[in-house]
């Protein structure tokens, strides 16, 4: 979840299928709410992870048919990204 995402209605969504939003709230909100701080600078982890493995052609154009091919070369990608 990202602040561009922060409004009631998706936040609800969010805890009624059982995800923990970590976002922080916009500083004008009048009714600010908890939020991890830790968890939420760890965030930007993923997003490097997820533009890492963009760099693989075969990841973002999608050209296996199967499912199971494509997670193979998921892995495969990590594999690599964490040998690096």
């Amino acid at each position: 979840m990202d602040r561009a995402y922060q409004g009631d209605e998706t936040r609800q969504l969010a805890l009624a299928l059982g995800y923990e939003p970590v976002v922080p709230p916009l500083r004008t909100r009048l009714d600010p709410w908890e939020y991890d701080r830790e968890m939420y600078k760890r965030r930007n982890e993923i997003e490097r992870l997820f533009r890492r493995l963009k760099g693989f052609r075969r990841i973002f154009s999608r050209f296996e048919k199967l499912d199971v091919v494509f997670l193979g070369f998921i892995v495969f990608a990590l594999i690599i990204d964490g040998l690096l």
